[in-house]
């Protein structure tokens, strides 16, 4: 494995292979790998400006990858570089990612000024992989101005992403309406942007329709961003058709956000709840590492499966014998 301080060097002066061996670095579960991960990211450079974090949800079939492709083509050609975090569902057998994204972004893949990376959740909740945002912090030090986090699907669940990213985009197809009646009010309170994607075509009047449904149905919702109305927008990433006004969007979004001071309090959301989350997977993981602690779970895990205790008792159970054994183990 290559020193910290070469590594570092390396991301500096915007090296893609000193990029993906860090991210590697950071995914990895091994003990020396993950000291090594804290000194890194410890030590990167802090970009001279902040660039644009973008979250892009979507059913599956929505196009995601298709229309990251035909947008990061068009910021490219805009003078931008860019960084595309997909987030993969993981193979249950070897624990990687079942997609792999470069196959379906093959322009991006092979551009100099892009970075494609496809990480698997690894059970990780919220639609997004375990170090997703320090794998965010990592592309910006490496010179990426606009960084693309694909999600692994839509849904109440799938929403964390929109806590790590400046712009949570929600990605539809015509006629989405009636599927996402369950859940699509949570994800469309979040988005700052609904695109309805494949109007073209048998879909363009399908398509149409949805773009009004939606842009009705927006008119009643709040929108997170203080003095932002939620653009509804048709386009086709296949056909390349409506996606430079997209990018038009959502370099308006961007300016609103700094001339408004959003950004920086948005950012500052961001670093409390990426500390939040750090500390509560930090502590769960040395509560499950105590001596005694695993066996107890399962004993206790079958309590509540058969009913014997309820699961707010049974975890209290347990937090107060962890902190009994710290407290003698401390004494």
């Amino acid at each position: 494995m290559t020193s910290t301080t070469s590594l570092t060097d390396a991301i500096g002066n915007r090296d893609r292979r000193a990029l993906a061996q860090a991210i590697t670095l950071v995914e990895s579960g091994l003990k020396g790998h993950q000291s090594q991960a804290r000194e890194l990211l410890a030590a990167l450079p802090t970009p001279s400006q902040p660039g644009l974090r973008i979250g892009i949800t979507g059913p599956p079939g929505a196009g995601k990858s298709t229309f990251i492709e035909t947008l990061g083509g068009h910021m490219i050609d805009g003078g931008h570089s860019v960084a595309v975090l997909t987030v993969d569902p993981s193979s249950v057998i070897s624990g990687g990612s079942i997609l792999g994204d470069k196959t379906r972004m093959p322009k991006l893949s092979v551009s100099d000024k892009a970075f494609v990376r496809p990480s698997p959740s690894s059970g990780a909740q919220g639609g997004v992989g375990r170090c997703t945002r320090e794998a965010i912090a990592l592309c910006e030090a490496a010179g990426f101005d606009r960084v693309i986090v694909e999600t692994v699907g839509v849904g109440q669940s799938e929403l964390r992403v929109a806590s790590m990213t400046d712009l949570f985009v929600l990605l539809l197809v015509p006629g989405s309406g009636d599927e996402l009646q369950g859940i699509k009010r949570g994800v469309m309170e979040l988005a700052d942007l609904i695109l309805i994607n494949k109007a073209d075509g048998d879909l363009e009047q399908a398509a149409s329709s949805t773009v009004s449904e939606y842009a009705n149905a927006t008119g009643f919702l709040q929108a997170r961003t203080p003095g932002w109305k939620v653009p509804v927008l048709g386009m086709s990433a296949l056909c390349d058709v409506g996606v430079a006004k997209v990018l038009d969007q959502m370099e308006i979004f961007f300016r609103h956000l700094r001339e408004g001071g959003a950004l920086a309090s948005r950012r500052d959301v961001q670093a409390t709840e990426a500390l939040m989350q750090a500390l509560h997977e930090g502590l769960l993981e040395q509560f499950l590492k105590s001596p005694g602690i695993a066996s107890e779970v399962e004993r206790v895990r079958l309590d509540v499966a058969k009913g014997r205790l309820t699961p707010g008792v049974a975890a209290r159970q347990l937090i107060d014998q962890f902190t009994e054994n710290d407290e003698s183990g401390s004494a």
